[in-house]
């Protein structure tokens, strides 16, 4: 079987996955879309009401947002693949919780291997500490490039909270255009953070008591 139907079977697993509450009060659970072999893949924190709506990531106001303004820096929604830390809403677009995040894992995860990305873009605070450690704030690490398991992250801030303030605009866009950068040439490894020096591999629960738009975690 080859990886768009790995990934197409995975899709319809999560689309009826029970695994913890939030399964109770979706409309539609959202695994994530776009290019099976991309090299490029982004992670926000969980589907707001028109993702919940449709089943596609990032289609409401800051997905527009997103998709805009990644076309501006040369990136495609169709040459990328996006999804999520959580693949249900949670209600009223709280902060996923600690279980909700662990109990979506394995199925980040498997994305992950599937994709094989050789970057990944962390989405907002949730996203980074799940995907790399969960003593990182995304105030800190924005566009800074850590490398984990063989992949360069590169966190970027969430287009929700561009739209709210226009200071947090002006650093998201300057977050793409450093995308954009780090993406059009050979990254030295003195600008790289290795989070894999002396750590073991496994996934770590987020602690709840973060500032910065949602829980911690660490995958892998």
């Amino acid at each position: 079987m080859n990886v768009d139907s790995l990934l197409a079977e995975l899709a319809d697993e999560i689309r009826v996955c029970p695994k913890c509450r939030l399964a109770q009060t979706r409309t539609n659970a959202v695994p994530g879309a776009g290019q099976t072999s991309a090299t490029l893949m982004f992670v926000g924190e969980g589907p707001g009401e028109q993702e919940d709506l449709s089943g596609e990531p990032f289609v409401g106001k800051s997905g527009q947002l997103l998709s805009r303004e990644l076309e501006k820096i040369g990136i495609s929604r169709g040459e990328i693949f996006i999804t999520n830390i959580v693949k249900c809403r949670p209600p009223q677009n709280r902060t996923p919780l600690t279980d909700e995040i662990a109990a979506c894992n394995d199925w980040l995860s498997a994305q992950i291997a599937l994709i094989d990305p050789k970057f990944i873009v962390p989405v907002g605070g949730p996203s980074l500490q799940t995907l790399i450690s969960k003593n990182l704030r995304i105030t800190k690490a924005r566009s800074n490039v850590f490398r984990k398991d063989g992949i360069l992250f590169i966190p970027i801030l969430h287009p929700s909270a561009a739209l709210r303030a226009p200071e947090t605009m002006k650093l998201f866009l300057e977050d793409l255009a450093n995308l954009k950068d780090f993406l059009s040439r050979e990254i030295a490894d003195d600008e790289i953070t290795d989070m894999d020096e002396g750590k073991s591999k496994g996934v770590c629960p987020p602690s709840q008591d973060a500032p910065e738009e949602g829980g911690n975690l660490s995958l892998f």
